[in-house]
């Protein structure tokens, strides 16, 4: 029987019997009884209990009924904003280590009662480790105490909503709510149904730390568009979500053209290569599969790549371990199903099967599975079952193995085992994810960073560089809250551009006829289609390409293939091109402060002024490609770790129609120095200062492909670039209506996105914003154009 005492420990590995657990509910169970067994919503310090709420039961493993949750309706929804947005201006104004003690309190909290946490996030089927928690707490009260020192001229975006899915861990969730509050923003917290219980209990043991009344709010219920209405409150000032990407998906397109920024992480729905290399310790990589894969609740999802030389040893330790495992509980019997018809269809497509033992008939219960001779495009590979499924491939080199680990369209992380350091740190080098585990896996700290990387997510967590989804520069203004406006996105962009050529006018008078510049190369629209170019007394100055949907398609063509190399040229060959570009715009400083005193009526002084600007952006940015690229964070733990500064990839630029020069030298600067590149859209209004920019980068040696501009019609261009595939992040100045659609059309697949609304009444603004000499400034165009990688070496 298990749990027997008269059974010796031989006996029971080689039964594999369940021995007695250890664990006990009386703590948490005592906790919910102060409570009434029935968790309402956490709003001004204290839980409310509204009547006539609708509440929900919440279960363990066993079926055993654990606690009920309030559903909260929208007048909940309205006080828990309401007195998040009251409570802002005095946490803001705190001083940094008023904002710090709360949090160091709360880590002694924590461990005073890291039983009663343990037990209610067991039977919440939430677990997370006490000590997890008081590290994240520890770690965000020292940046609270430090944020005015390091953090200058940035200041905290407002009210937060912090959303989650049912699926997401307690640990992913506090990584959001604590920097935010570190940093001088009030929360609104929307967990998951599982982490609910914990989330309030958290809550509570913050106020009794010294939290003000309303500075975290917590809203429970059983509605999937809970979040969104939080969202869409007219005092949020931004939402970040973590959990599965069909409810992210979904937050992103319910919250178009509310004015408010949306960042997404899909840490559970990520696909992550496992890769083993002939130059492992087998037996120590056999066993990180055992602890990765084969477990009731996985942090990711895993593909198992193993080098074709050691294949036979790797799948005989496995079949040995394997041998003697149980059926696994699944979360659901939907998941079962989920995972019988994964299976299956492996199998149809020749895939071979170990299993310790036949799947049960019924239930949500399921053996651990090996599939093995699977192939990359094989459902079971792209988008693995929710269960203790692991499809086994194989690759013949290293090189081989980075196309496989970079085959999946999620880029959350990669576990790679092998004894060669130059093997390890290359392949680390090469595969475009956010986190890299060497001989390890699932290892984290607070103290790195992670940015989800294609369509695992679009925002920063941990580190000193997840702090500044948080803030925003002081000068920087924010988009405007509103209501959507009736949009067809599919026919977003289709009406016809203005400022076409004049009805009868005669083209032999007009002095220029400007082109495209793609590839290198000086090319026609593709439509063969011209734009008149208007002085601001609406005489037309020249003839530029009218641009559309395949002149878009060429460009994100040549960047795809000229920003890989350009991005593995060193920092020092990349800011030579910067200075050598600066030095081409000062020779043509003359026409170019022409060009912007002839189509926007400024003076020649402002001309000159903007021109020189730009040209000192060159300098900056050329002065800053080899600095600020990556750290090496102290841990807590044994064994090392890098947090490395990677290119965006392909960006998508739609310029401002108030500066028509100096913006589009600074984000250019900016994106091609850290090793992207760009699609650039110049003012539809005033596009003459860019066209002649393209004489100059003609004659630059940066690639042909990194820099592409392309005229046309604002909106027109916008949805191509957005549509396109391969862009990766799109820098947006223009319309409420343009910035509604891309927060639509960008969610799926998911893209960055750096959103401005240049309204009549915010242009005077955001001319100043571009001539600011604020290094804010640069920094927020920096941390646009890079995302972050983790790296973990163990040592011991």
């Amino acid at each position: 029987m298990a749990g027997s005492t008269t059974k010796t420990v031989f006996e029971i590995f080689q039964t594999m019997d369940y021995g007695p657990s250890s664990s006990s509910f009386s703590t948490a169970q005592s906790w919910l009884e102060q409570q009434g067994a029935s968790l309402g919503i956490f709003q001004d310090g204290k839980f409310s209990h509204p009547a006539d709420r609708q509440t929900r039961s919440l279960t363990d493993s066993t079926g055993r009924a654990v606690c009920s949750l309030m559903c909260a309706v929208d007048e909940d929804v309205s006080s828990c904003v309401s007195s998040a947005a009251s409570s802002f201006k005095a946490w803001s104004q705190l001083s940094c280590h008023q904002r710090a003690t709360p949090l160091l309190k709360l880590a002694s909290a924590v461990q005073r009662h890291s039983q009663c946490v343990t037990e209610l996030c067991e039977a919440s089927q939430a677990p997370c480790s006490p000590a997890a928690l008081v590290r994240l707490a520890q770690f965000y009260a020292s940046w609270a105490q430090l944020r005015d020192t390091h953090m200058q001229d940035w200041v905290p975006r407002g009210v937060v909503a912090v959303v989650a899915s049912d699926d997401c861990s307690l640990y992913s969730l506090w990584l959001k709510v604590l920097p935010a509050l570190a940093m001088g923003n009030t929360v609104v917290l929307v967990p998951g149904t599982p982490t609910a219980p914990p989330a309030l209990l958290l809550a509570q043991l913050f106020g009794e730390a010294g939290l003000p009344a309303g500075v975290l709010n917590v809203i429970t219920g059983s509605d999937a568009s809970l979040g969104a209405k939080v969202a869409q409150n007219s005092n949020m000032a931004y939402v970040t979500f973590t959990g599965t990407r069909q409810d992210g998906e979904a937050l992103c397109r319910q919250t178009a053209g509310w004015g408010v920024p949306v960042s997404v992480s899909f840490p559970l729905d990520s696909v992550c290569p496992y890769l083993i290399f002939e130059s492992a310790d087998i037996d120590s990589a056999v066993d990180g599969v055992m602890e990765a894969v084969f477990k009731k609740r996985k942090e990711c999802q895993w593909v198992l790549y193993v080098q074709e030389s050691v294949l036979e040893s790797v799948v005989a330790r496995l079949k040995l371990r394997l041998a003697g495992m149980k059926s696994i509980a699944l979360q659901s019997e939907a998941h079962r199903a989920l995972v019988d018809t994964a299976v299956q269809e492996a199998t149809a497509q020749g895939a071979t099967i170990i299993q310790p033992c036949p799947p049960p008939p019924s239930g949500a219960l399921y053996p651990p599975t090996l599939l093995c001779g699977v192939a990359p495009s094989c459902p079971a590979v792209v988008s693995p079952a929710p269960g203790p499924v692991l499809p086994l491939l194989t690759f013949r080199g290293p090189g081989e193995a980075v196309t496989l680990g970079n085959h999946s369209p999620h880029g959350q992380a990669a576990s790679i085992w092998t004894e060669d350091l130059t093997l390890a740190l290359e392949t680390v080098k090469s595969l475009c994810v956010g986190c890299v585990w060497v001989n390890s896996h699932s290892v984290s700290d607070p103290s790195l960073s992670l940015s989800g990387r294609k369509t695992s997510g679009n925002c920063t967590d941990g580190g000193r560089e997840g702090l500044y989804q948080f803030l925003r520069p002081s000068h920087s203004p924010a988009l405007p809250r509103c209501s959507p406006s009736t949009l067809d996105y599919a026919g977003f962009g289709a009406a016809a551009s203005k400022a076409s050529v004049p009805e009868g006018f005669d083209p032999s008078s007009i002095p220029r006829f400007y082109s495209h510049f793609v590839a290198g190369k000086a090319c026609k629209a593709d439509s063969g289609c011209s734009k008149a170019v208007l002085s601001p007394e609406g005489a037309v100055l020249a003839l530029c390409p009218d641009g559309g949907r395949k002149d878009v398609r060429n460009a994100m063509e040549a960047a795809i293939k000229s920003q890989t190399g350009w991005m593995k040229k060193s920092p020092s060959a990349r800011a030579q091109s910067l200075y050598t570009l600066a030095g081409l715009v000062a020779g043509k400083k003359q026409p170019l402060a022409a060009a912007i005193h002839t189509q926007t009526g400024a003076s020649l002084d402002e001309a000159n002024q903007e021109v020189d600007l730009g040209i000192s952006r060159l300098y900056e940015w050329a002065a800053r490609c080899d600095k600020d690229v990556c750290g090496v964070p102290l841990l807590p733990q044994s064994g090392s770790a890098l947090s490395i500064s990677e290119p965006v990839g392909v960006i998508g630029v739609v310029l401002p129609d108030s500066k028509p020069l100096l913006p589009l030298l600074s984000l250019l600067a900016a994106a091609v120095a850290t090793g992207n590149a760009v699609v650039m859209v110049p003012s539809e209004k005033y596009p003459l200062p860019a066209l002649e920019l393209i004489q100059v980068l003609q004659s630059s040696d940066i690639p042909g492909g990194v820099v592409s501009i392309i005229t046309g019609g604002r909106d027109q261009l916008t949805h191509a670039i957005a549509n396109h595939s391969v862009i990766q992040a799109v820098w947006y100045w223009g319309s409420k209506e343009g910035c509604q659609f891309l927060q639509h059309a960008c969610s799926s697949p998911l893209r960055r996105l750096w959103l401005h609304c240049e309204a009549d009444e915010q242009k005077a603004s955001e001319g100043k914003f571009w001539t600011l000499p604020n290094p804010s400034l640069v920094e927020e165009m920096w941390r646009q154009a890079v995302a972050w990688k983790s790296v973990w070496i163990p040592t011991a």
